[in-house]
């Protein structure tokens, strides 16, 4: 009895940590003031978020810039990564045990090295090669930042996947291309969505290899570049609160959605068995 409060008290308190800032940043979205203390006048109204809509005003037309450029290049790099690193993780799957273990461990160095050393790599790479940086640099930098997590999310998927219908398709007379498609991206959907996802994900908030590979001679602020010139500046826009709720609820609302549906297909699964 003892042990299952303290872990209850455990996993509310780990919950509280996580969640506290996110739902005083919610609150404080629907208040106007640019004072943030206990004591400090509270003042409940839907300010922020009429500013937000606002395109006449200067800094909010500046935040959908940010929006645009910060949505453009996390789906495009998103869309590359996923394509590169499923077929990737086939690839290793299928390759010899040694093979596949080199580049695995290959693969997971690459997420746990510190990004710095990623975005440092690649501007002295492009300053090597003479490629001037543009949003194609950009995009080099997001896909290489995010490849190796969309094979983090494929692979398990691969391994639960039974070997024998593979070898199945091939035995009854299928190439090894619609062997794939028919075969193994259906099992391995899931994991290329949410790694997909994930890579969205860390594209939206990446700063470091985001001010690395973006060109100086040209206005293009994602949203973590943005913030960051007016962090500088001392100015963060106050509609910034109303936007990083919206952002949240939406994530909240794709995730809870996306968990009811493979809820419910695992459901269907287990009934049919």
């Amino acid at each position: 009895m003892v042990k299952k409060i303290l872990g209850k008290t455990y996993i509310y308190l780990a919950l509280l940590v996580m969640y506290l800032p996110i739902i005083i940043l919610m609150i404080y979205s629907f208040s106007n003031t640019r004072e943030v203390s206990i004591g400090a006048p509270f003042k409940f109204d839907f300010k922020l978020y009429e500013d937000l809509f606002n395109l006449s005003i200067k800094q909010t037309s500046e935040i959908w810039n940010a929006v645009l450029h910060t949505f453009e290049i996390a789906i495009a790099s998103a869309a590359v990564s996923t394509i590169i690193g499923t077929l990737g993780a086939i690839g290793m799957f299928y390759s010899s045990r040694r093979t596949r273990k080199i580049l695995n461990s290959m693969s997971n160095i690459s997420i746990v090295n510190a990004e710095i050393v990623t975005a440092l790599a690649l501007r002295i790479l492009f300053s090597l090669l003479k490629i001037d940086l543009s949003f194609f640099t950009l995009l080099i930098g997001h896909v290489v930042l995010t490849i190796p997590f969309v094979v983090l999310n494929v692979t398990p998927k691969l391994q639960q996947m039974d070997p024998n219908e593979y070898e199945a398709a091939l035995d009854l007379g299928a190439t090894p291309a619609l062997a794939l498609r028919k075969v193994v991206f259906p099992e391995i959907l899931p994991g290329i969505i949410s790694g997909f996802l994930l890579s969205v994900t860390l594209s939206l908030d990446d700063y470091i290899i985001t001010a690395y590979t973006t060109p100086t001679n040209i206005s293009f602020d994602t949203l973590s570049t943005y913030v960051y010139k007016a962090m500088v500046k001392s100015e963060v826009p106050l509609q910034f609160r109303s936007l990083t709720t919206i952002i949240f609820a939406l994530i909240a609302i794709g995730v809870a959605i996306y968990g009811f549906v493979t809820d419910r297909k695992a459901k269907k699964l287990k009934n049919s068995r």
